[in-house]
């Protein structure tokens, strides 16, 4: 039996399990801090928010905090000054997720893959428009950002691709997360139920339609040549 426990909770089924409790329990925690000092981070000065944006980065490479939520926080205390820091920090966690990859795996996942012929030539065809792939995956407000990051940097994809496409896609959720946290009144509500607002659900729901058709689109045409 113990047995057993151990080979299902090893090697994939624990890093799944870590990716999906770890950014939950972080976010509680910053969410349970971030209320009850409201007023003294609403009182930081410009070096303190480059240290916390700093320290964002990190939580955020390693998947602890979701670049949605800290949206949320920034937005409420800063309102559009909040934009600068927030693509600065996307920019930062998808460059050092790339670099660790890079670093750890070496190409052995691409090779692998293209050890079959099929999926050799499928990744081919997915590669010559991964700029649009990047971008609509990006857009998608529901696919989680550091485990889309950890995809394309596996899948070979080139590192300017997934910066712009990554940039681009990040700036309508990042907007909306801004937009959303400014019409707030308070953070607890914020933070509880983000998407509480009619016009939320609606932008929310126009980027996850956008995103589906287009990578529907794009992965069809890619597939289809």
């Amino acid at each position: 039996m113990k047995t057993v426990l151990l080979k299902a909770f090893s090697g994939p089924a624990l890093a799944g399990l870590v990716l999906s409790v770890a950014p939950l329990l972080f976010s509680s925690a910053l969410t349970y801090l971030t209320i009850s000092n409201e007023e003294t981070v609403a009182q930081f000065n410009g070096w303190e928010w480059l240290l916390l944006t700093i320290a964002c980065c990190l939580t955020s490479t390693f998947a602890l905090t979701p670049p949605t939520f800290l949206a949320l926080i920034f937005g409420y205390f800063l309102g559009w000054n909040a934009l600068l820091p927030l693509f600065a920090l996307n920019m930062v966690c998808i460059l050092l997720v790339n670099k660790l990859v890079s670093w750890f795996d070496q190409d052995r996942f691409v090779h692998f893959i293209e050890q079959n012929p099929k999926a050799k030539n499928v990744l081919e065809r997915i590669r010559e428009q991964e700029l649009k792939v990047i971008f609509f995956t990006k857009l998608s407000p529901v696919l989680p950002f550091a485990v889309t990051n950890l995809v394309f940097a596996l899948s070979g994809a080139r590192l300017n691709n997934i910066l712009l496409g990554g940039f681009l896609g990040m700036i309508p959720r990042t907007l909306i997360a801004v937009w959303t946290a400014k019409q707030a009144k308070e953070i607890r509500a914020l933070v509880e139920n983000p998407n509480a607002g009619n016009e939320t659900q609606l932008l929310i729901g126009i980027l996850l339609l956008a995103s589906v058709v287009g990578l529907f689109v794009v992965l069809n045409r890619a597939l289809n040549r």
